[in-house]
This record gives structure tokens, C-alpha cells and sequence, in this order.
């Protein structure tokens, strides 16, 4: 239950605003400026902050943020890694999956890509109580889907 503190310093939620931007590549333009604009945020404050807080990935990595803008044009954003299917694609070497997962096989990785993985998305906000068996099963029900076949040792 929250406490009467709480409840009164919370500030009222105008939007939720998920984006999917290069790291370190936050800039006023398309697709960032319009996203935040029409909530009358503060663009160059949110790319300062986002760029510092993602200088530590590669350039051009695919970070999914969420956006909260308050009523008072504030926000608070929280930065998720990049997703399992761009960390497969790139273990692999391959542009996208098979076009009929299940019947053709994309390519292989071994349990130890698997296991590197689950360790980076173990760092996400919601993956960071998850144990890493859990996290790695999930990898590879995801491999499978994209019809990367997950081996014990690469031949």
C-alpha cells in the first residue's frame, strides 16, 4: 500500500512514449523531435542524457527506451539493452531469420552465445530478478523461432 507521502507527491502521467533508438545517436530529428514535441519536452535534455547513458554500446545498437512525460513537462526515461533477436542475429552473422522456421534452418549457435546473452539481458530492469536458466530457455525459444538452430558445441 502507499503512504499518504507518496500519494500526494506523485505527479500526473501525461504519456507513455516507447522509442527505439541508435545508442549514443539521440538527436532532435526524426523520430526523437516529433515523439517528445507534442508533449513539450525538453529535447536536448533527453538526447544529453540518453547519449551519455548509452556511450558504453556501440554506435548505431538498437536501444528501446520508455519515455514518461509528466503533465509538467518533465520526464523520466528508462533504457532496456537491445533485443534478443538483434543479439542472435549478430552471434550468428546474419542479416534476418529463416523465412520458414521449423522447416529451414537460418544457421547454428551453441549454448555458449546462448549463455553470453542471457548474461547481458540479465542487466535489464525486468530480467534482473529472472534466474539465468529461465533467461536462457527464453533465448532459445526465440532462436527457434527464427529458425537458428541452438547446438551444444559448434562442430
Amino acid at each position: 500500500m502507499s503512504t499518504l507521502k507518496e500519494i500526494l507527491t506523485r505527479r500526473p502521467v501525461a504519456a507513455t512514449i516507447r522509442l527505439t533508438v541508435p545508442a549514443g545517436g539521440a538527436r532532435p530529428a526524426p523520430p526523437v523531435g516529433p515523439a517528445l514535441g507534442q508533449y513539450r519536452l525538453n529535447l536536448m535534455a533527453f538526447c544529453k542524457d540518453f547519449n551519455a547513458r548509452t556511450q558504453k554500446y556501440k554506435p548505431d545498437t538498437p536501444m528501446s527506451v520508455t519515455i514518461t512525460a509528466f503533465k509538467d513537462n518533465t520526464f523520466e526515461f528508462t533504457v532496456k539493452s537491445p533485443s534478443v533477436t538483434w543479439y542472435l542475429k549478430k552471434a550468428a552473422g546474419i542479416e534476418s531469420g529463416s523465412s520458414r522456421p521449423g522447416h529451414v534452418v537460418a544457421t547454428t549457435l551453441s549454448v555458449r552465445h546462448i549463455y553470453e546473452i542471457a548474461k547481458i539481458k540479465q542487466s535489464d530492469p525486468y530480467c534482473q530478478y529472472m534466474p539465468l536458466e529461465s533467461i536462457c530457455k527464453s533465448i532459445i525459444g526465440t532462436a527457434n523461432t527464427m529458425g537458428i538452430k541452438v547446438v551444444k558445441d559448434l562442430d
